[in-house]
């Protein structure tokens, strides 16, 4: 007897819903529904409003801080394993805690392997999500990790800028493999700016390593928290002959007056995805959505087929 193929079930926690009703339209399926319930307290409890047995279960949820984003998705993980679903695959757009990669000094946790752990411990299957902070993270997992980059997307709107004089900059040596990944594609070139921090989030020196003057430039990063490296690098790019720069960052994280630092600035502007969202009312940042990104590489996931044609990097 043939057994027929079910569909899966997609869901949203909280702060990911609109960019998962994205995800799912993207996909041709409804969002599936859930219900909240916030004790007085703050503790919350989740439950899914229809059967999931039997099924492969998308949960879609950006792990940004405050905590209550990644309980809420252990919680649904948790409760999807409890329901009998078939499959639990955590989508994540943008995976919280991942700056903490390593010891980078004595007695500090190795926080993205602590939440690697819980997520398979609450019993998530596969995991699917969009430029890590360092790669060396999906070794953190001994379940199947679909590891997406956000090239994919950006790359088509920085080739629809017809630019001419194009160069690649990466905001640190860091993040030099990103950037000469893109000027790969771009046939372009790149320099780096060598960053020292008195702290976290506080730059103490920059300095740029390569010629930017006559250049239209485009900064890469996978993060802008604070916005103080892409505005610093900026100004000094500005300073030393550049004729624009723009910066690409796959995450806009915006905290403290990083939005008040980009108007401010000299960058032209700031393009970022989606796996966040933020109200926000600049007129220099764009953003270009990752939902069908993300919905076919599911819909592949689903039907065990390659998605090795969305590793543009």
């Amino acid at each position: 007897m043939k057994i027929k193929k079910l569909n899966p079930k997609i869901f949203a926690c909280s702060d990911s819903y609109l960019l998962a009703k994205k995800i799912a339209k993207s996909y041709g399926l409804p969002l599936g529904k859930t219900k909240k319930t916030v004790f007085s307290d703050g503790e919350f409890q989740v439950s899914y409003e229809e059967s999931i047995r039997g099924r492969r279960v998308f949960i879609i949820c950006s792990t940004v801080p405050p905590t209550d984003n990644l309980m809420e998705l252990l919680l649904m993980i948790d409760a999807a394993k409890r329901a009998s679903a078939r499959h639990i695959t955590a989508v994540i757009p943008y995976f919280g805690w991942a700056r903490q990669d390593r010891k980078d000094k004595p007695r500090v946790p190795i926080a993205a392997k602590l939440v690697a752990n819980l997520l398979q411990a609450a019993g998530a299957t596969r995991i699917m999500t969009m430029d890590l902070h360092a790669d060396q993270i999906q070794g953190f997992f001994e379940k199947p990790v679909d590891h997406l980059y956000a090239s994919t997307i950006f790359l088509p709107f920085i080739k629809s800028l017809n630019l001419d004089y194009i160069t690649i900059a990466s905001p640190d040596m860091g993040g030099s493999k990103r950037a000469y990944a893109y000027s790969k594609f771009l046939k372009s070139d790149v320099v780096i700016c060598y960053k020292q921090r008195e702290k976290a989030n506080n730059i103490s020196k920059m300095e740029l390593i390569g010629n930017v003057k006559g250049r239209n430039v485009i900064i890469v990063d996978d993060m802008v928290d604070t916005a103080g490296t892409l505005t610093k690098a900026a100004d000094i790019m500005m300073e030393k002959g550049a004729l624009s720069v723009r910066a690409i960052a796959t995450h806009a994280i915006l905290s403290g007056n990083a939005i008040e630092k980009i108007k401010n600035s000299k960058l032209k502007e700031l393009i970022v995805s989606d796996t966040i969202l933020k109200n926000n009312e600049c007129s220099k940042i764009k953003i270009v959505s990752c939902a069908t990104l993300f919905a076919d590489v599911m819909e592949k996931v689903q039907n065990n087929t390659s998605i090795s044609n969305q590793f543009l990097m």
